[in-house]
């Protein structure tokens, strides 16, 4: 027998985090079937998602304004690659029934098709408040990874964001002011979809026909006139416009608002936080059960958050990170300088098995505004 005197057995236990989606759309809407349908074409059923990767299929499937919100949601570049339709009754709407079909679908961003928000839409039981309670329950108490956005859009010329108020003035929600005969909410949904989700949407592309606002109707959107000093205010509702500035006659996004500005203002600050959140929990979800409360274990956890985080440092996403395990403060310190309180602590942590963990991240927000001064001599 051959003499070995080091033997080595590899063992292969590679781990890859779940990753998330980020433009997954969901578009709840009405069905009309025509006449006459083509050989082996069925029209789903009210309340069953259909998946579609493809703008034509919609339209032959769920023709009518499902069919029609999909498809424009689909031509925007980029755009999504994927899209779930789900139907409701032509009649008699349900969305509350509908939207709780899509509670289980992965999706990041949710749509009402051919939806405006107005005061019967907007009310107690209308239509977009579903959406928004539907948004707020998914995100904020539903599964893991479930975190959504929704998108709407006001009347076709409304240009007075007042209506976006109590409920509706949510950080979850997108809000849409546009002169177009189509789905300016699907066509919106679709231009963010197309983006990661730390990138701002301000003059980003819409492929839609709108013509632009008044100044004055900008200016009421956006919550009062800007001055030199003054940056942005924010009323919660965006709008689309074709500045002189950019060359052709394109429609971008006016503002890249969510519909609470007085909380997360921008529509990337939700959307980067809810990705860096599932990076997280999918990175440690390994350790759950594994890795021990130890001063050894606890310094694993911090290298597997900042294998997350410093990527994000690296592509200059985040100016800076900090994560600090106050039970390892403990376990660092000589046993016999401890406190009875302190041995507590740890006492407490490792019977209960619970880690607490702070991070915090400092987020790199593009420029939405320049402010420049000429001085001529």
């Amino acid at each position: 027998m051959t003499v070995r005197y080091i033997r080595v057995n590899p063992i292969v236990d590679l781990f890859a985090p779940a990753v998330r989606a980020f433009g997954s759309i969901a578009i709840v809407g009405k069905v009309k079937p025509p006449t006459t349908l083509p050989a082996g074409v069925t029209i789903p059923d009210v309340n069953i998602p259909v998946a579609f990767t493809d703008p034509n299929d919609a339209k032959l499937r769920v023709p009518g304004e499902l069919g029609d919100a999909i498809a424009l949601a689909f031509a925007q570049s980029p755009g999504p690659t994927l899209i779930y339709g789900v139907r409701v009754d032509a009649t008699a709407p349900d969305f509350g029934a509908a939207l709780a079909v899509v509670d289980t679908l992965n999706v990041q961003l949710v749509v009402l098709a051919h939806t405006p928000l107005d005061t019967n839409t907007g009310g107690t039981n209308g239509a977009v408040t579903t959406l928004v309670n539907h948004i707020a329950a998914i995100s904020n108490t539903g599964t893991d990874g479930m975190e959504r956005m929704g998108v709407a859009m006001l009347p076709k010329g409304v240009s007075n964001p007042s209506i976006v108020t109590g409920t509706l003035a949510s950080e979850r929600m997108v809000y849409i002011a546009h002169n177009s005969d189509e789905d300016a909410a699907a066509a919106v949904a679709g231009t963010i979809a197309g983006y990661q989700p730390h990138v701002s949407l301000l003059l980003k592309q819409v492929n839609i026909t709108s013509p632009n606002f008044t100044a004055a109707q900008v200016d009421q959107l956006n919550g009062q006139p800007e001055t030199f000093d003054s940056g942005p205010t924010g009323a919660g509702v965006n709008w689309l416009t074709s500045p002189a500035l950019i060359p052709g006659s394109s429609v971008f996004m006016g503002e890249g608002y969510t519909g609470a500005p007085g909380g997360k203002k921008y529509i990337d600050m939700v959307r980067f936080t809810d990705d860096l959140s599932f990076r997280l929990k999918a990175q440690l979800i390994k350790t759950i059960g594994n890795v021990r409360i130890s001063r050894s274990g606890l310094r694993t956890l911090i290298a597997q958050m900042e294998s997350v985080l410093t990527p994000f440092l690296q592509a200059d996403i985040l100016d800076g990170f900090e994560v600090v395990v106050p039970l390892l403060a403990l376990l660092d310190k000589d046993p016999a300088t401890l406190t009875a309180t302190e041995l507590a602590q740890i006492n407490n942590a490792q019977s209960q098995r619970l880690v607490q963990i702070l991070t915090a991240v400092e987020y790199a927000g593009a420029i939405h505004r320049l402010a420049i001064t000429l001085k001529f001599d």
